[in-house]
């Protein structure tokens, strides 16, 4: 077993023979790296690589003529642009890629080189053991590929454009839109950038943002605008009859005025819409209602006494109202599609009695009643007005249940419906007016409602006794029984009215003899039954007339007298009705009449001798009893 002493020994003997080695090794390698930088002193170390290019034991000035060489891209490489179907070719250096190859020489030659002593060391035994490729450098230049694609951004970008149209005279001019476009210049740098990253040519798309109008197209409008105004436009009532009125035309010179191009949202974004001028479609329509619009009539008919069958008078006319509103919709509507004859929008009504009605169908059967009365000593344009007046109520048909308004049948009373100036009651006086002689025909349609036994409605009676009504048949003799059955009426304001409460249709005949004086009155129909009685009080209450006025007139010569008002007595009078059937009164009605008491008056002209008179003279042809003569009948 050795001592201690001994093992001492032995370990300083290893100790100094591993630091021994050590030492060798560190001067073997020292002496070998003094070597290797002796030997590449001013050179690129071996092993080192730029790239793909091997820069061992080159110059730092041959490595960058090797590298400028081999690394050409910014110069000869290809970036195609694009954009849509344009495109632009550039140079990666016109793009601000730059390549030094002195920079990147000298940072091989570096290689190995940089750092202490120690950091050198190792770098340059890695450098010998497994050599070094560095990455070539390239340099960006933002100002120089920014300055590059503003000019292509000055050949991209544009401004948005809208669509528009518009009308001068019958031209329809376009305006086409046009999308904007602007190019983001520092993105597409970025993707330029990108691309050359790999040294390699090819092309990339520029970022571009699009901006579209919210009208682009406008097109289709413009063509529709000049198809609206390529020919007239024409409105029809639809399966227009031979005499309905229509159709209507607006030439295009009228249609341009009246089109609008306005500007809508619309469900896919902004669009121009063509149309007329609503307002002014409608103004035009509404001139046009009171030429369309008219009431349903009745065929007229009278009933053929020996046949029991009904002849046609003239035949019914179909109701028609004009709806505006519906037609303005219709018109544009029609319009957008390129319709040029359109129908309006019409309401037909067709009336209860038509052509084809049959005295079977309506319940009419017989005569029902009729009255008679009498004009004579009538002068020619009352008689016309009688005549005039009853035609109106010829054939004409009252439904079950109707009330008949006589003024509403009559209508206007005027020169252009044929009446003459005849005497009528006006106010206070007697006076020539159109229509004198109209209350015949109510008074004797009064009459014949009031025999028949149908329930009057409205009636009015004049404002003094009117002998015509108390004519009989016999000229000259009056029938005193007949004051309180007469009946005015002066459209508007006056009417006479009654009901047909029956169960079947009334059919109205009227028939004036001129040359008799006569006019009758008939109502067909089918009898019910039911029969009238009736009483007078007979005349009441008598009061003479006023004292005869005088007036002087202007127009009359000197001497020249003219009675142009009569003396009538005032009177009251009752009449009573009851109404029968099988025995018994369905109802009683009274008609009351109050008479004012007429004044006589007497014009004559200026500077006639004892006019006015002082005390009456009974030889005064003025203040003489009223007489019945032809030419000082006295109303309507």
């Amino acid at each position: 077993m050795k001592s201690k002493t001994q093992l001492k020994q032995i370990a300083l003997k290893a100790g100094l023979s591993l630091a021994g080695g050590i030492a060798l090794f560190v001067l073997v390698t020292s002496l070998a790296t003094w070597s290797f930088r002796a030997v590449y002193r001013g050179r690129v170390f071996p092993g080192v690589y730029l790239g793909w290019v091997n820069l061992s034991g080159q110059t730092p000035t041959a490595a960058a003529g090797l590298l400028r060489e081999e690394f050409d891209y910014p110069e000869n490489g290809e970036i195609i642009l694009q954009y849509d179907e344009l495109s632009w070719s550039a140079k990666p250096s016109e793009l601000g890629l730059f390549f030094s190859p002195n920079y990147n020489a000298e940072q091989a030659f570096n290689a190995g080189r940089e750092g202490t002593l120690t950091q050198r060391f190792a770098a340059q035994v890695q450098i010998l053991r497994h050599g070094l490729t560095l990455d070539p450098t390239f340099v960006l230049d933002e100002k120089t590929g920014v300055e590059f694609l503003d000019q292509i951004a000055s050949e991209v970008n544009r401004p948005v454009i809208e669509a528009s149209l518009e009308l001068d005279g019958l031209d329809v001019i376009v305006q086409p839109g046009q999308i904007g476009r602007e190019m983001d210049v520092a993105a597409s740098l970025e993707v330029a950038a990108l691309q050359m990253e790999s040294l390699q040519s090819g092309s990339i798309p520029l970022i571009v943002t699009e901006t579209y109008p919210d009208i682009l197209d406008v097109s289709a409008q413009a063509e529709l605008a000049r198809q609206i105004l390529s020919q007239p436009l024409t409105f029809r009532i639809p399966d227009a009859a031979p005499d309905d009125p229509g159709p209507w035309t607006i030439p295009p010179e009228k249609l341009v005025e009246m089109m609008i191009i306005e500007r809508i949202s619309a469900e896919n974004g902004e669009e121009y819409r063509i149309a007329l001028d609503p307002e002014q479609l409608r103004a035009y329509l509404k001139n046009q209602e009171s030429k369309i619009n008219r009431k349903s009539e009745n065929a007229q008919m009278y009933f053929d006494d020996d046949t029991l069958e009904l002849v046609l008078i003239e035949a019914d006319q179909i109701g028609l109202k004009l709806d505006v509103e519906g037609s303005l919709l219709e018109i544009q509507t029609q319009l957008a599609e390129g319709k040029h004859d359109i129908d309006l929008v019409v309401e037909k009504t067709i009336p209860p009695v038509t052509a084809e009605s049959t005295a079977e169908d309506l319940g009419i059967t017989e005569l029902v009643n009729a009255e008679t009365t009498y004009f004579y000593y009538s002068d020619a344009g009352r008689i016309n007005n009688i005549a005039t007046a009853a035609a109106k109520f010829h054939g004409i048909f009252i439904a079950p249940g109707e009330t008949f308004s006589m003024a509403a049948q009559l209508g206007d009373v005027t020169l252009d419906e044929g009446y003459s100036e005849a005497w009528i009651i006006f106010g206070d006086r007697t006076i020539k007016g159109v229509g004198g002689g109209v209350c015949q025909v109510s008074t004797t349609l009064f009459r014949t409602v009031f025999f028949a036994g149908l329930p009057v409605v409205e009636r009015y009676p004049h404002s003094y006794r009117v002998k015509y009504y108390e004519q009989t048949a016999t000229p000259g003799v009056y029938n005193t029984k007949l004051a309180g059955l007469d009946a005015t009426v002066y459209v508007p304001i006056v009417d006479f009215k009654f009901t047909n409460d029956t169960d079947d249709w009334l059919l109205m005949e009227t028939y004036v003899n001129k040359s008799y004086r006569q006019l009758v009155w008939k109502f067909y129909g089918t009898s019910d039954g039911r029969t009238v009685d009736w009483q007078t009080t007979g005349l009441t209450d008598i009061k003479d007339p006023p004292e005869t006025v005088y007036e002087e007139n202007s127009n009359l010569d000197k001497d020249e007298i003219k009675q142009v008002d009569w003396a009538v007595e005032g009177a009251s009078v009752t009449v009573t009705r009851n109404v029968y059937r099988d025995g018994i009164r369905l109802w009683q009605d009274i008609f009351k009449t109050k008479y004012q008491p007429w004044a006589a008056v007497c014009q004559y002209g200026p500077g006639t001798e004892n006019y006015p008179p002082e005390e009456p003279d009974p030889d005064d042809p003025c203040a003489k009893p009223a007489i019945i003569e032809e030419e000082n009948s006295d109303s309507s």
